[in-house]
Formats: structure tokens, sequence, C-alpha cells
């Protein structure tokens, strides 16, 4: 479920000597033939890179997946509802356990507790039953070939090489999701060699059938990424009515002491000694939660709004938070909807990104100003009111 999944380093750019092949579209073959020619400008024999792309297809069934993402246009309580059952929060706790000696290891090594992982665990592949069955190679040659967001994937064509070298990637088995991620936490080929860790000891790193491997790759990547050790990242409050809605979102970051003054307490427990913005997914009449540093760190695995606050959520459900409150939110716009505010935000001068009728980032920041502009309790939430303002 990762969109926009973080890249090793060491395979983002592409080498002078291949500029002058297409980087996408086109004849397929010719496609093929040109990332052939790439390969053996970075140094890989012939017959490797030959053997490597000798069954390689394109895979219409990846282009479909890639467009067909309107799960990520639900708002949030519709989201988090969907994704976390009773059965999910139960079966965690009972991987929490029975892997409590891996868990204890990645808290010791990176810094991060149990239902980090375990609420990416389950959310990408349901604690590994549901890995995909979609051909990695084909996919990622795929969606190189497709103009759409090649420079992400294209990379990931030659750490799937590298691994394929190593002994670690069978071009005509290794399967996964449709966006190349393979195991249990899915990670793309080149996170995989940036952060690949042989968590049970027996010499390799199998992300696939190994638990203890995925999740200590899993909390390698999540270190690399920023994570800051010990450190919480969500935590739900209450908000007071009368509060300036225009500081919420994530581009406010306070002391937590300063919102306590403001009148934002925790549900339970006490607020962390740390900077934090106040997230409001659904408005002012929904859920709150201060977002801390690590939260950020989430938008490095997947760019999705909805999914990183009910991932970032569910982790704190897994470790015995109570459930959030609903609250009384504002009914929110359709799909179609959305798209009609997201042209008119764009009319306007905003920048939204891609007009998808997702309330993402970009979005909720226009919307917040706009509703700054017109008068309007600006929490980021879209409704109808402000889509008839405007």
């Amino acid at each position: 479920m990762r969109l926009l999944p973080a890249l090793a380093a060491a395979f983002l750019s592409i080498t002078t000597a291949s500029t002058a092949i297409a980087q996408c579209g086109g004849s397929f073959n010719s496609f093929v033939s040109g990332l052939k020619q790439e390969a053996r400008a970075k140094g890989y024999d012939k017959s490797t890179v030959n053997a490597f792309f000798a069954n390689v297809r394109q895979d219409p069934a990846t282009i479909k997946a890639d467009r067909s993402q309107g799960v990520f246009q639900r708002p949030f309580l519709d989201f988090s509802q969907r994704l976390i059952s009773q059965n999910r929060i139960n079966v965690g706790r009972k991987k929490a356990q029975q892997y409590a000696s891996t868990f204890d290891r990645i808290e010791r090594q990176y810094g991060m507790s149990r239902g980090v992982l375990l609420a990416f665990w389950a959310f990408e592949t349901d604690y590994g039953a549901f890995q995909g069955d979609f051909n990695t190679l084909n996919s990622l040659v795929t969606l190189s070939h497709d103009c759409r967001r090649p420079e992400l994937f294209r990379p990931q064509v030659f750490a799937a090489l590298e691994l394929y070298k190593r002994g670690n990637f069978i071009p005509t088995k290794t399967t996964g999701a449709w966006a190349g991620e393979i195991g249990m936490v899915q990670m793309l080929p080149a996170d995989i060699i940036e952060n690949g860790v042989d968590g049970d000891g027996d010499g390799k790193v199998s992300l696939k059938t190994s638990p203890q491997d995925a999740l200590m790759s899993g909390g390698k990547m999540l270190s690399h990424l920023g994570w800051r050790a010990g450190e919480p990242w969500l935590q739900e409050v209450t908000v007071p009515a009368n509060l300036d809605w225009s500081k919420s979102g994530l581009d406010t970051t306070l002391p937590a002491k300063q919102w306590a003054k403001m009148g934002v307490k925790p549900r339970e427990g006490q607020l962390a000694n740390l900077p934090a913005s106040l997230l409001l997914p659904q408005g002012r009449k929904g859920p709150a939660f201060l977002a801390y540093p690590n939260f950020n760190v989430y938008f490095e695995w997947n760019q999705s709004f909805v999914y990183v606050t009910t991932a970032a959520y569910f982790a704190t459900r897994l470790e015995g938070a109570a459930r959030y409150d609903a609250g009384n939110a504002d009914p929110g716009l359709s799909g179609a909807q959305m798209k009609q505010l997201q042209t008119k935000l764009k009319a306007r001068g905003h920048d939204v990104g891609k007009v998808d009728g997702i309330l993402g980032k970009l979005t909720r920041r226009a919307v917040q100003a706009e509703q700054q502009r017109l008068g309007l309790p600006a929490d980021a939430w879209p409704t109808q009111q402000l889509l008839n303002a405007l």
C-alpha cells in the first residue's frame, strides 16, 4: 500500500552514459533494450543482464492497480475503521508476544516500540498472510516504462538486478505487491539492499518467509529515515471549542506545553515534552491528535495522509491506547466534489498537486488558506460550505 516509498540513495541517480536512452514510453521491447544498455553501462556483465531480462513482460494488471487507488479518497474515520478491526488488534498483540525477543532487539537497536512495526505489518500484508502475487520484475519494468512516475521505479529495476547478482532475486519467481515491494512489510529492492537484516541468524535475508528478518529490516529502514529513538509519534487529545484553528495542521509546530496552555489536553497519559503539530484529520469536530516529530517519518514510508495517520493511530491502539473519540465531524465531500474543489483551488493559485480527489497535505494546506481568507474556521476540513463559497 505504499505510494511513494523511500529509495536507497545508491540507486537514485541515472548514469550520464544513459542520457540518450528513453526514460519511459515508446516500444516496450525497445525500452527493455535501453534498460539492458544502461545495466551494461553500470558494470553488469552481458550474460547476467540477458538472463535477468530474458522473460520480462509488460503487465497491464500493474497499470490497472496503479490507476485504481480510490481507497485513499476515503476520509480518516472511514479509512481507519475499514483497516482496523478487533481481530487485527488481537492478532497484533499475539504477534507481539510471539516475537517479543525480536521486538525487544528492535527497541534496543533502533529505539522504536513494537506497535509501530506491528501496524505496518498488519496493513501491508495482514501479518504476512497476503504478500502479493505480482511478478516483481514485470511490475517494476512496467511502471518504469509508464510515464507517470518512472523516476521512482527505474532505479528499482537496477536494485533488483543487484539482488539477482547476489543470488537474492529470481526474475521469474520473485513476487510481491503491484508496485514492486517484497516481503512481509513490503520493501522495495533498493530498500532491501540498504536495510536488509538477517534477523533470525540463518545467514540470509528472507523478507517473505522470516518475520524476524522482515521486522528487523523494517526497523532499520525507519531508523535510517530519521526515527527518533524512544519518542512517541501520535497522541490523541481533546481541544477547546474556541481554539485558533489556523494553528492546526502539520505546517505549525509548537511545544506541547504551549498547546496545553491553549487548552489542548491528552485523553490518556501526559503530553510529551516535545514539539508537536495539532492534527485534525476530519476538522475541529472530529478526532484530534498531537503529532510529534516521529510522525513525519511515516511520510517517508507512504505519502498518503490518510494511510499515515491511520497507521500511526493503529500503532497506539496496539500498545493499549483507547479507541479514538470520533466526535461529530461535519460531512465531507465526495470524490467528485473533492476534484471540483481541487480545480477551484488551483484556479486560485494554490498548489494541490494532482487533481485526484484525495485530501492530501497540499490540498489541506490550500483549504486552510481559503478558509482563513473567507472567515471560516480554518481547520483544513473541506465542506460543502467551502465549496459553495469558492
